[in-house]
């Protein structure tokens, strides 16, 4: 069994990211695993002032949800991204959150795997290109944390159209797949 932390970071409820999101959820806890997902609209998030005083003191300044999601965090062992593509990137709300993690830099981590879900209207996968270097910045900063593997929502131009895609399956045949 695995500890498993999906966080969906589309504000739009319904949207194609949260879609891909509740299929892996699905087929991760078929498997027997242990899900906890997230909506980071949820979450009141703040953005990072870059203050570091979470290095000292292991927790943010900012009040939000993001400090009571730290201990989660650290004890998962996969951590499933899940963001609409925007200009070629993560979502804001995504990329806020990897800054907020900061006071996991340099903890000991169970978090071995990550995954990233991604959505975009762009036909072609390297439309998502920039989306994945962005998380491939944030993995590299964790000692023995790797990108474990991607879902391409690709050509969901509307809310709810990734569900008539391949990446609709296998969103929830990945989540099945890791016990």
């Amino acid at each position: 069994m695995k500890n498993i932390v999906i966080v969906n970071s589309t504000f739009r409820k319904g949207g194609n990211s949260e879609a891909l999101a509740s299929q892996f959820e699905k087929g991760a806890l078929e498997a027997g695993n242990a899900v906890t997902k997230v909506n980071l609209r949820d979450l009141g998030l703040k953005f990072c002032i870059g203050c570091l005083s979470c290095l000292k003191t292991g927790k943010c300044v900012q009040q939000d949800g993001v400090n009571d999601l730290l201990p989660v965090i650290k004890k998962a062992d996969i951590l499933v991204l899940a963001s609409p593509v925007y200009y070629y990137c993560v979502s804001g709300q995504l990329k806020t959150f990897l800054d907020r993690l900061n006071p996991l830099f340099g903890q000991e981590l169970a978090l071995k795997d990550v995954y990233l879900l991604l959505t975009s209207a762009e036909e072609e996968k390297s439309a998502m290109d920039g989306a994945i270097k962005a998380v491939e910045g944030w993995v590299e900063c964790f000692e023995g944390v790797r990108l474990a593997g991607i879902v391409y929502g690709t050509g969901a131009d509307g809310k709810g159209t990734v569900q008539a895609t391949k990446a609709y399956s296998e969103a929830y045949e990945l989540g099945k797949s890791l016990s």
